[in-house]
């Protein structure tokens, strides 16, 4: 099957999680609307899940609002909130995903003002610049949890104090955090929270939004009064009791799991960084813990994935999301990268069940096709010139 190291792209369905979903296929298929027994049966399954999902984030179950992912989640957030306040001024920054910054950019022809933060050579945004950013009329912050091209976590707490004592909502993209470090939104500060299920070993389609017990945003979806009448549509049963089972073993083996890929991440860093020209992109510490961006100077990361690929390595050259895109990464262009540096850069992820073994076997890969790749590269072999003379 190959080495699989792109996690940060979707992990596979943890077949505890797919038993658990099994029977919501076939035995407890009822519409969770209907009064009668099959209905009773699949709701119970809801109850459950938005319970466990509570937890996990220590939310209260009136404050889960289940969703088709984590885009949409975002989205809802974002659009539901600015359409709430009916206008004003957005905070985001400029390493979000795309499904932020498209909602932002969408918002700004309704007339939405909406403030792009820098970030520094780490990809961190500070808690200074969200507050020097803050004006009268700001009606939402939304930063990220953590960057899922670099890994790099972001001063959640802080930030959250920003915008509670200005009393501005804060949104986060926990997409990449949720399942893989400990998050409580009280202690955080936030108000608003996306995830998705198949970033944390559930079902693709499936996420929910933690909306703060007394904030209100706008309805996504009219036409019913399913998720208390906010989104409307027939619930996917299976996939949100997935999303429960998947969310609620991630958290309880949290604190092993991350341990575990830290260490692989660790034994990439220290072989891959063995080699000349190379560089760790994102913050040193403060980063999710399976999570490394690494450029290698003088060739270009397409050639270096499809040479992988051959080689049964996945990996990846930035977001799951921009694939299919030549331009390079702006993640890392916002971060100082030069355009050559991010077209260099590939990102690595590391899962549950990656080992010692695969890790090794994707350096000496690694290694040797960016050798063989750098032997034929004119940018990388009149670099190396210059430095001699």
């Amino acid at each position: 099957m190959g080495i699989y190291l792109d996690h940060a792209a979707t992990t596979y369905t943890d077949e505890r999680v797919l038993e658990a979903m099994l029977p919501y296929f076939r035995n407890e298929f009822g519409n969770t609307s209907s009064v009668h027994g099959f209905g009773r049966d699949a709701g119970a399954g809801i109850v459950k899940a938005r319970q466990q999902t509570a937890e996990a984030i220590g939310a209260s179950p009136g404050e889960v609002y289940f969703t088709g992912g984590g885009t949409e989640s975002d989205n809802w957030a974002i659009k539901g909130a600015a359409e709430e306040a009916g206008s004003g001024h957005i905070i985001t920054s400029a390493v979000e995903h795309r499904a932020v910054l498209d909602t932002c950019k969408y918002l700004e022809t309704k007339g939405f003002d909406v403030t792009c933060l820098t970030v520094g050579e780490d990809g961190m945004v500070s808690a200074q610049s969200v507050a020097d950013a803050i004006r009268e009329d700001t009606i939402l912050v939304t930063i990220m949890f953590a960057n899922n091209e670099t890994g790099t976590i972001m001063p959640m707490k802080e930030i959250g104090e920003v915008t509670k004592k200005h009393g501005v909502l804060f949104h986060t993209d926990a997409v990449q955090a949720v399942g893989h470090v400990p998050i409580d939104v009280n202690e955080l500060g936030i108000d608003l929270l996306s995830m998705s299920a198949h970033k944390f070993y559930g079902p693709k389609g499936v996420g929910a939004l933690y909306v703060r017990d007394g904030v209100k945003i706008a309805k996504l979806i009219h036409g019913g009064s399913h998720e208390k009448g906010m989104r409307s549509g027939t619930l996917n049963s299976a996939g949100i009791v997935g999303l429960g089972t998947a969310i609620a073993l991630a958290v309880e083996e949290i604190a092993p799991q991350a341990a575990h890929e830290a260490a692989l991440v660790q034994r990439l860093k220290q072989g891959l960084l063995s080699m000349p020209d190379t560089r760790v992109n994102g913050h040193e510490t403060s980063r999710l813990p399976g999570n490394i961006n690494v450029s290698f100077d003088g060739i270009e990361a397409e050639a270096l994935l499809l040479h992988l690929d051959l080689n049964g390595i996945a990996v990846s050259a930035g977001s799951a999301c921009s694939s299919g895109s030549n331009k390079p990464s702006y993640v890392l262009q916002e971060m100082g990268l030069t355009i050559e540096q991010a077209r260099a850069a590939v990102r690595i992820t590391v899962g549950r069940e990656n080992t010692e073994q695969e890790i090794d076997t994707a350096i000496e890969t690694i290694k040797e096709v960016v050798s063989n790749l750098r032997a034929i590269s004119p940018l990388y072999q009149n670099k190396q010139a210059k430095s001699e003379e």
